[in-house]
């Protein structure tokens, strides 16, 4: 049996069940995300090491290929799905690409973080975020054209966190003081847009890794030329 009927199933079935309740009685489309959680439920605790004695090794190894393979089969329908409403010149494109973004930002910050080793993974986190800023940024700006002003001032500020990533690693703490001003001024940016969905997750994935790999640098500066 692939499934054990251990605390991790009851509370999966919990979940689902719950779901489906919530369903029943309000009709909203909520109860779904009770049906991922309850689905993903073994898999996630696995994955961040939570359930080590519920879950074996075969189940980790077909979870980790699984997770692969329907990740990149999510993102092949949010890029259609987002190139579809862009042709339709509907104004919620904007959500998918949010989505694809979201789901590659999680992934890369995870590989790093599950390494546990913090003040090494710190820098690159920080360069991680810069990077999609960088992409994130271009794409917003393409059509102004590759040496445009409005191209090259989005994308500055972005490098300059790439470069602060990099440096972080030889001066942690001075690299930590210019992360936490430059996410509260990131974050202050993107809330002065108005609040939207986009907003919000824009200002989760960028503005909450850079202030926690600030504070890692601040707290654990070793191995470094400023010890």
């Amino acid at each position: 049996m692939m499934y054990k009927k251990n605390p991790i199933f009851w509370w999966a079935s919990g979940i689902f069940f719950l779901g489906l309740i919530l369903f029943a009685i309000t009709q909203n489309q909520i109860f779904l995300a009770f049906i991922i959680a309850a689905y993903l439920l073994r898999p996630t605790l696995a994955s961040l090491g939570l359930a080590k004695k519920h879950v074996d090794e075969r189940q980790l190894s077909l979870n980790y290929r699984s997770s692969n393979i329907a990740f990149f089969v999510m993102m092949i329908a949010c890029v259609y799905f987002a190139a579809k409403l862009q042709a339709e010149e509907s104004v919620y494109t904007g959500m998918f690409f949010t989505v694809i973004l979201v789901g590659m930002a999680a992934k890369a910050l995870f590989n790093v973080l599950l390494k546990k080793n913090f003040r090494e993974t710190a820098p690159k986190i920080i360069i991680s975020v810069g990077l999609f800023m960088t992409l994130f940024a271009s794409f917003s700006n393409i059509d102004h054209g590759v040496f445009s002003m409005s191209f090259i001032m989005n994308v500055l500020p972005c490098l300059f966190v790439v470069g602060v990533g990099i440096t972080a690693k030889f001066y942690p703490r001075a690299a930590s003081i210019g992360i936490y001003i430059y996410a509260a001024l990131l974050v202050a940016f993107i809330c002065r847009r108005g609040f939207s969905w986009g907003t919000l997750a824009s200002s989760l994935i960028f503005g909450f890794p850079l202030l926690a790999a600030g504070f890692v640098l601040w707290k654990e500066p070793k191995n470094s030329s400023e010890e």
